[in-house]
């Protein structure tokens, strides 16, 4: 399928004239400078850049970034100098592709130099953190393109992506991200865990499902009868190499994990989520020691949500998350969604609380 810019432009909310102008110029731009140009496979090298841009664009990104991540590859890999690019486009956007580059020449060089790593691009990316966002839509658009690599490169490439980028993700709080680079990455750097695990969930997942959509049903049900407005009640799956790393803490039994698949209760705000949890422990028991605040204490990286694990009554376990839409937004897209847009001028800057780690490794290095 030929990429097609109005597949991105629709994904991003309150497009004004000059951002629509913007995300079109560099489409252009970028698809003239990489004619030509072949990947792996022997699809356009153009396809690379624009798949990085659309995931910007599904993380909530804006004009300038996607537009940088569009752009992303054409200094180093075109004859397009950084004049040019700043003549046409700005130096916001140079210093966005230049940071881009600089993260691409630190090499993975194994778990034993992980941290050493990981500080170089903290460092690196702790002037504007749209540089590292651009990196790991990059990242994620390769990792699951991988199967055109020769297979040495495949699992340096899948380790890499465990042991530096998505850490990187989970630190920013892009759940999403994070899921979907692991995931890609654990069928190349393991692959008979990988086939494992899979069969595993494959023979438990009917039998999770339907004690969730008992609970799930009960729970639309009282929350009506509650007049909590707005609540959405949904489910998710745990991604492969999550489930994988917990089966090593249980000796590889899935019976004793519950959040195989885990219920998700959204809503408006935080009076709402421990309204809804008092509804949940009055309609089932909870299981003892299950129940985690993570909104009056938040995890490291900013993630908030009640966890509660329940007895269905029916011989089921269920785990239930309760958050507020903010907070959900916060889990799956993190830091994207802390940024406080400026049209104009440098300085794109996310919520301190958010980045006192960053500072942390600056001063360490």
């Amino acid at each position: 399928m030929k990429p097609n810019i109005e597949e991105i432009l629709a994904l991003v909310d309150n497009l004004k004239k000059e951002d629509i102008d913007i995300i079109n110029r560099a489409y252009a731009f970028a698809k003239k400078a990489h004619e030509g140009q072949l990947r792996k496979s022997g699809e356009p090298y153009f396809n690379h850049v624009f798949e990085t841009a659309r995931n910007l664009a599904e993380l909530g990104m804006k004009a300038k970034t996607i537009s940088a991540g569009i752009l992303h590859d054409v200094i180093e890999d075109t004859e397009v100098t950084e004049e040019e690019l700043e003549k046409e486009f700005g130096g916001e956007i140079v210093s966005l592709v230049n940071g881009v580059t600089k993260l691409g020449k630190v090499r993975y060089k194994g778990i034993e130099r992980k941290v050493e790593n990981l500080r170089k691009f903290f460092v690196s990316i702790a002037e504007d953190l749209r540089v590292l966002t651009i990196k790991l839509a990059d990242r994620l658009h390769n990792i699951e393109t991988l199967e055109h690599v020769r297979p040495d490169k495949q699992k340096r490439i899948a380790l890499e992506t465990l042991e530096i980028y998505a850490p990187l993700a989970d630190r920013l709080s892009m759940g999403r991200l994070k899921g979907r680079l692991e995931d890609a990455a654990f069928e190349y750097a393991y692959p008979k865990e990988y086939e494992e695990v899979k069969k595993l969930l494959n023979e438990k997942k009917d039998a999770k499902e339907r004690y969730l959509i008992e609970v799930k049903d009960v729970i639309i049900e009282k929350i009506k009868d509650a007049k909590i407005k707005n609540a959405i009640v949904d489910y998710r799956q745990k991604h492969l190499y999550s489930l994988w790393r917990k089966l090593e803490k249980y000796n590889m039994d899935i019976g004793k994990i519950y959040d195989i698949i885990a219920l998700r209760v959204m809503v408006d705000t935080v009076a709402d989520c421990y309204h809804v949890l008092g509804i949940i422990h009055g309609e089932w028991t909870p299981v003892p020691n299950r129940i985690k605040d993570y909104i009056a204490m938040p995890k490291a990286n900013g993630y908030q949500s009640l966890h509660t694990t329940i007895f269905t009554g029916t011989g089921g376990i269920v785990e239930i998350q309760i958050r507020t839409h903010e907070m959900h937004q916060n889990a799956e897209n993190g830091i994207a969604a802390h940024f406080i847009y400026k049209e104009k001028g440098f300085g794109k800057k996310a919520d301190p609380k958010h980045l006192e780690w960053i500072n942390q490794l600056r001063e360490l290095n």
